[in-house]
């Protein structure tokens, strides 16, 4: 079984910053983490940023140039650095992972992010 554990939400003004991180746990020696994703109220979760094997990163081009995806394989953990938060930014973050062998798709339990006009 595998957890992945999201933290490092909260409440922000415009123009802050904040840094969500994932740690994953349990059988994880081939499950790698894919990307964090986002869910507003009343919206579809949506890709925020994503991260290849290679480490080559992906961006929504509503965060381009503000958000930052980093991971580090060794110590299971991947992070997201937000600045310049706009109030749009306000959603649910969520980070994926997968299974490299068997595909399975894993999800954390998401943590909040708010920013205040």
């Amino acid at each position: 079984q595998v957890q992945l554990v999201e933290s490092g939400g909260g409440m922000v003004q415009a123009g802050g910053s904040l840094r969500l991180s994932c740690v994953a746990s349990g059988t994880i020696f081939r499950v790698e983490a894919k990307g964090w994703y986002r869910q507003a109220p009343g919206k579809q979760r949506e890709l925020v940023a994503g991260i290849t094997s290679t480490s080559s990163t992906n961006y929504a081009d509503s965060v381009k140039g503000r958000f930052a995806i980093s991971r580090d394989n060794a110590k299971n953990t991947m992070w997201l650095q937000m600045n310049s938060l706009k109030p749009e930014d306000t959603g649910v973050y969520y980070c994926k992972a997968i299974d490299k062998v068997t595909m399975t798709i894993y999800w954390g339990q998401g943590t909040q992010v708010t920013v205040s006009s």
